[in-house]
């Protein structure tokens, strides 16, 4: 059946009559007649009585038209859901995010679109890139912020990256460090320091992006999450990488040293989602909240 054929045949009952409904929907009367006729047709019953006086409902009629009630209402209803999914007055929005982005960049982010959108619900996982990747390919999040190292890219196949901010890696020291008041570092000024990791491995941690060749670190004390790093860097264990994005999360009784310009690492920071699948609106403004809360980042705001 058609649903024009069903909103006429509706707005006929209603009215009581062809010429009534004619008027209401802005058809011709024979318009009307015509749809009426192929639906009596399309059902192989007679769902109006012609009175001298407008119409009547059939048995079948009555009967149709609580179904035809139904459908029209079930399509209004989709038609409201779409348009609240469009402006943003319903929906959810699911974000992953590797831990340093979690410490100011997401956060900023989210608050922001709340602000504007409040009516959408929010989900934040916390993750490494592989497993968001992964949530993103799966279907469990919307869009993942990531990050990558240089000698190793993203599959630009796989992923549509948008491109947020660079991120360079500082060296948190205790404030009573004899190289606290320096301004930049070398690395090789700290090669009988013990550095604070997230694995005994220096290839599996940080380290592995900005060890100049030939430099081997000591690592004595491995601690997963940056709490526990900066809290051992705090009480004089050792020295750590710490990413721009932590600094927020940084003790005060820290120093953060940039490095020189020849041992700097950057980290390239994006918004992933799954190629070749479309962007959610929900996930389109949010990436522009992403781009306010990159800026402040870079800013230092």
């Amino acid at each position: 059946m058609q649903l024009n054929a069903l909103q006429v045949f509706r707005a006929v009952a209603e009215h009581g009559s062809i010429t009534a409904a004619a008027r209401s929907l802005r058809y011709t009367q024979s318009a009307v007649s015509r749809q009426i006729a192929a639906l009596e047709a399309e059902t192989g019953s007679p769902l109006l009585d012609r009175l001298p006086r407008g119409v009547a409902l059939t048995e079948q009629g009555r009967c149709l038209l609580g179904h035809a009630e139904a459908v029209l209402d079930r399509l209004d209803t989709a038609r409201r859901d779409l348009a609240a999914l469009r402006d943003l007055s319903a929906g959810r929005l699911r974000v992953g995010a590797f831990p340093t982005a979690v410490a100011a960049l997401v956060p900023r982010a989210l608050a922001s679109f709340r602000s504007d959108h409040p009516a959408v619900a929010l989900s934040l996982v916390e993750g490494l890139t592989p497993g968001l990747l992964k949530r993103l390919v799966d279907g469990d999040a919307d869009v993942a912020v990531v990050s990558a190292a240089s000698d190793q890219p993203f599959d630009g196949d796989q992923f549509d990256l948008h491109h947020l901010v660079d991120e360079t890696l500082l060296v948190a020291v205790p404030r009573t460090h004899r190289l606290a008041h320096r301004r930049t570092i070398r690395l090789r000024d700290l090669a009988d320091e013990s550095f604070i990791a997230g694995s005994a491995t220096a290839e599996e941690t940080l380290l592995r992006a900005t060890l100049p060749a030939g430099f081997r670190p000591r690592i004595d004390i491995v601690a997963a999450e940056w709490t526990g790093k900066l809290g051992c860097v705090a009480a004089g264990l050792g020295v750590a990488l710490v990413p721009a994005l932590a600094v927020r999360a940084a003790p005060s009784d820290l120093t953060l040293l940039r490095l020189h310009p020849d041992d700097v690492s950057v980290r390239r920071i994006f918004a992933a989602t799954v190629a070749g699948r479309s962007r959610p609106p929900a996930v389109r403004r949010f990436l522009t909240h992403l781009d306010r809360a990159a800026g402040l980042s870079e800013a230092g705001g």
